[in-house]
């Protein structure tokens, strides 16, 4: 549905033409580009999985950015610094890299809850730069009916796979080390 990620970049107040980080193109992650396509954003997909920056390609993502290879921050910084950037990636470097890539006036808005459940904000950079880190979670019954709008329209499309019930377990397991594209939808 991608009601989280769709009040995430209404909280990150994204406008047309802004530079979007995406970090962590998964199950909240596709969602978040197709969003940010629509409020009419450059949007950088980040992720470290071919397959999910393949698919951030297909959803519309301008630049692609693999975590693996690259230093997100840097490649942010040289197309001017991300207005906003939407933590979908459970991990706290991925945290740390799409803060350090935002512009000055810049919005990190946190979705994912890292198991550690901390990180760490430079307040010297914060200060001067005037950046912001806030949090988002869910979204109202209007964000709701709004979602089910774009998807009504065929703006958005949802990407699963399905599975049997009794593979919910192996399926956590790939959720777990980053083997699905984006969503799992169990057959009864």
């Amino acid at each position: 549905m991608g009601v989280t990620t769709y009040k995430a970049l209404k909280v990150a107040d994204v406008r047309p033409t802004q530079l979007v980080a995406i970090s962590g193109v998964g199950g909240l992650g596709h969602l978040a580009v197709q969003y940010a396509k629509i409020a009419g954003a450059t949007v950088a997909a980040i992720d470290v999985t071919d397959d999910k920056l393949a698919l951030a390609r297909e959803l519309g993502a301008d630049i692609l950015i693999d975590a693996r290879k690259e230093d997100p921050a840097e490649v942010l910084k040289q197309h001017g610094g991300a207005h906003a950037a939407i933590a979908l990636a459970v991990n706290d470097q991925a945290f740390a890299s799409v803060y350090g890539g935002l512009r000055r006036g810049g919005r990190l808005v946190t979705v994912a809850l890292p198991a550690g459940g901390a990180i760490q904000v430079p307040i010297f950079d914060t200060v001067l730069n005037g950046t912001s880190v806030i949090g988002s979670i869910v979204g109202t019954r209007q964000d709701l009916a709004e979602v089910f709008q774009l998807h009504a329209a065929g703006r958005t499309k949802v990407i699963y796979e399905t599975r049997p019930l009794d593979t919910v377990n192996d399926s956590i397991a790939d959720v777990l080390d980053g083997r699905i594209k984006a969503r799992i939808v169990f057959e009864m």
